[in-house]
């Protein structure tokens, strides 16, 4: 049932940029010849690579890792799952050959990264779209729904029973218990927290006062470190909640709640609510710098609102010459249809087509 549904949100997030009426290939090809274990030819190198970042794509990284070595021989890619900050400041600091970030470089990090580029600058590709969830424990509740402004009083420590009257508003059916809560968020510099505090500040501005960044900034609550550290804290303990992307949270079998969007509906996180905001994400960078915007306050109906982009951060020139033909083979084949077609088991979504077929070419221009 799980491959089911991440299968259909893959065909959703294509088809409701494309609209397409199937998920074939580019050619038209059965989506069975695309996706059965990446067919498609790679181009091959040998050498090493080490590189770090996101632990929310590290499903995704191991998936391409393994498909890769499997048919190049002389290659091997190491990839540590350190968090978004982690890897980013490995990459200027010339440790990693490229990063892994749940968000684009940010305004003061780009000239330090842009310095490990001779003759280049350092570009966001986007290669994993994947849902965030909102994910509980608490004994007795199922079908937990919540509004931005609740997840924010939540978070921020100002709501701290589950039987809170901000709750129970948005909960009218249920029975709540005074149980405590624990909000469990992110202790290490992680792209998943900058993304659920973006999606906290642009929806709920007034509730929440503590921007958007790496690093959590809210008091109180219970630290966890990296996205496999979230989805044990919240199935430890009864009273818990925290946000970790989907494929962590299923494969915990924790429950999710549904999240007020714009359209001033509760939106279950299924593959076609998450699959809509995925469609409404557009490209604002220049060039080969492919960064994504995604619309948190999203009114298209049915609409799940948190979800989040995964870059790999790269030199678009002065790679260094024994690593250049490795890198462009290794992210060429994460970019393909066929490397794209391997995430729907792992409960991300494939990049839209046009936004797959830029991050391609950016990944063929480097030098």
């Amino acid at each position: 049932m799980k491959l089911q549904r991440h299968g259909t949100l893959a065909c959703l997030a294509l088809t409701a940029t494309l609209a397409l009426s199937a998920c074939g290939s580019d050619n038209n090809e059965p989506a069975s010849s695309a996706s059965a274990s990446g067919s498609a030819a790679a181009d091959c190198a040998t050498g090493t690579l080490n590189t770090q970042g996101s632990s929310a794509q590290k499903n995704a990284m191991d998936e391409w890792i393994k498909a890769y070595q499997q048919k190049c021989s002389g290659a091997k890619i190491n990839y540590e799952p350190s968090g978004s900050g982690a890897g980013i400041q490995a990459f200027i600091a010339g440790t990693a050959d490229f990063a892994g970030s749940d968000s684009a470089l940010k305004e003061e990090e780009q000239p330090k990264a842009d310095a490990k580029c001779v003759g280049g600058a350092a570009i966001n590709l986007p290669m994993v779209i994947g849902p965030v969830a909102i994910a509980y424990n608490v004994n007795g509740v199922d079908n937990l729904q919540l509004k931005p402004a609740t997840l924010a009083k939540i978070f921020a420590g100002k709501v701290t029973k589950w039987d809170d009257p901000a709750i129970k508003a948005d909960n009218p059916d249920a029975k709540l218990p005074s149980t405590t809560i624990n909000a469990v968020h992110r202790s290490d510099s992680s792209g998943t927290t900058d993304n659920f505090t973006d999606f906290l500040t642009k929806t709920a501005a007034s509730d929440w006062t503590f921007g958007k960044a790496k690093e959590w900034k809210a008091p109180g609550g219970t630290g966890a470190a990296k996205s496999d550290g979230m989805a044990s804290a919240i199935k430890g303990q009864d009273g818990t909640i925290g946000y970790v992307e989907w494929s962590y949270a299923e494969n915990g079998g924790l429950k999710t709640a549904k999240v007020g969007n714009g359209a001033g509906e509760f939106a279950e996180l299924t593959a076609e609510s998450a699959g809509k905001t995925i469609a409404g994400a557009e490209v604002v960078g220049q060039g080969d710098d492919l960064k994504m915007k995604i619309d948190y306050n999203t009114k298209e109906a049915g609409a799940y609102p948190i979800v989040l982009v995964t870059y790999e951060i790269v030199c678009s020139k002065g790679l260094a010459a024994d690593k250049l033909p490795l890198v462009k083979g290794f992210l060429g084949h994460a970019a393909s249809t066929a490397g794209q077609a391997d995430l729907t088991e792992l409960g991300y979504a494939p990049l839209p087509e046009t936004v797959r077929a830029k991050v391609e070419a950016a990944v063929k221009n480097l030098a």
